[in-house]
């Protein structure tokens, strides 16, 4: 990205997980995109060109046809450009901290009409969780605050969760390492990849590795992601992370990805970052591609 904010094609497909190809038919063919040109003659494309491609994407995995959901990403994405993070976030705080859930629930309604849920989580959902848990840590938000604000954004991405089980993508097996009860990220990402095109099978916390692998054995399971705030959590159980890794392919979110050492990263295990969006991009292409 240049300090201008754009993106040559190659991060453009990197960060939205579409091949340059298919972005340039977009282009051609839609006009989904509208990229500047640089002093060289190289197309540049801004972030709305990326938020156009998302549309797209979640258009395209509800079963629209590529025409029809190009019209759609362009109309929407009108309206998803009028918000702005930063003040949606203050206000989505305000109201949190003030513990008004009508008021929270009032904000998210507004935003659900305006924006795609993959800019719901990486412009406002997960950073104001890592504002308010680096305050919590801080003593500047209480933890009655801090569970009130996750109970309420936990039960509305749930929500949004409903039906990430259907349709004819492959199966995601995902679920919190043992003892681990943290799951908000986890079902984050759950929803970025049934925006990818994956269908969810959602285990939630606590959940017994053993558990986990019989389960994605009967769902003939092409994707494991098992999530955890401790990378501990994950280094107590490397033998068996090992042992699915062998069947499947296994990734690690949360703190618990610092745990992907030489050795698990030997065995397959991919590590995974802190933007949900980009990696669920990512694990899918690298799915595809194995």
């Amino acid at each position: 990205m240049s300090a201008e904010g754009l993106l040559r094609v190659g991060e453009l497909s990197r960060r939205s997980g579409v091949s340059a190809d298919l972005l340039r038919a977009w282009e051609r063919r839609y006009g989904l995109l509208e990229p500047e040109r640089s002093a060289g003659g190289l197309r540049l494309y801004s972030p709305t060109d990326l938020e156009r491609v998302r549309l797209m994407k979640q258009h395209l995995a509800s079963g629209l046809a590529a025409a029809e959901a190009a019209a759609l990403a362009l109309r929407d994405q009108g309206s998803a450009s009028v918000v702005r993070p930063p003040a949606v976030r203050a206000e989505l705080a305000e109201a949190l901290e003030a513990f008004d859930e009508p008021r929270a629930q009032a904000v998210l309604d507004r935003l659900l009409t305006s924006t795609t849920v993959d800019t719901l989580l990486r412009e406002i959902v997960l950073p104001y969780l890592d504002d308010l848990g680096d305050r919590w840590e801080r003593g500047a938000a209480s933890v009655a605050q801090e569970h009130f604000a996750s109970g309420v954004l936990r039960g509305r991405l749930l929500a949004l969760a409903r039906g990430w089980g259907m349709g004819m993508g492959p199966a995601a097996v995902l679920a919190c390492l043992p003892e681990e009860q943290h799951d908000i990220g986890l079902v984050s990402f759950g929803l970025a990849l049934r925006s990818q095109g994956w269908r969810i099978v959602y285990l939630g916390p606590n959940c017994p590795i053993d558990t986990v692998a019989e389960t994605a054995r009967l769902v003939d399971a092409t994707l494991i992601v098992l999530s955890g705030v401790d990378a501990g959590r994950a280094s107590r159980v490397t033998g068996a992370l090992k042992e699915l890794a062998a069947r499947h392919r296994l990734a690690l979110g949360g703190t618990a990805a610092a745990a992907v050492d030489s050795e698990l990263e030997g065995a397959g295990v991919l590590a995974l970052g802190g933007d949900v969006v980009a990696e669920a991009a990512r694990v899918t292409s690298a799915v595809s591609l194995s």
